[in-house]
């Protein structure tokens, strides 16, 4: 058995475009966008959707995007439950797996990320 829940949504945005992409979505969702120190490719829109992470990372694509982050005690067990599922896979990043499920969408499966009382309270179980 393991566990997972949703942890972020992410706006990805084509590099040069990405503090512009900040700002808008800052102003649109009332949410200050803040830099992450440590990742400089995100920046966080502070409590723009209650309970999840929300953040404009910058990538290297053209094309912009939304793509979901779920969060796991066990990634490779999340990652084969999702496959089943019929996403497929993309890449692998440090302990991350970026996915693809039916219909086009991008999704990563990545390590417990959350406090761990947000995690026990939020994550769903499966077996």
């Amino acid at each position: 058995m393991h566990r997972s829940r949703v942890f972020a949504l992410l706006i990805d945005t084509p590099g040069p475009e990405a503090s512009a992409a900040a700002a808008f979505w800052s102003a649109a969702l009332g949410a200050p966008a803040e830099p992450v120190p440590s990742e400089e490719q995100f920046i966080t829109l502070h409590e723009a959707i209650p309970g999840l992470v929300t953040a404009v990372q910058s990538i290297d694509d053209t094309n912009p995007r939304f793509h979901i982050d779920i969060e796991t005690d066990d990634v490779e067990a999340e990652t084969a439950r999702l496959l089943a599922l019929g996403a497929t896979p993309v890449s692998r990043w440090l302990e991350c797996r970026t996915l693809r499920a039916p219909g086009g969408h991008l999704l990563c499966v990545l390590p417990v990320h959350s406090d761990a009382g947000v995690f026990n309270a939020e994550a769903r179980s499966w077996s």
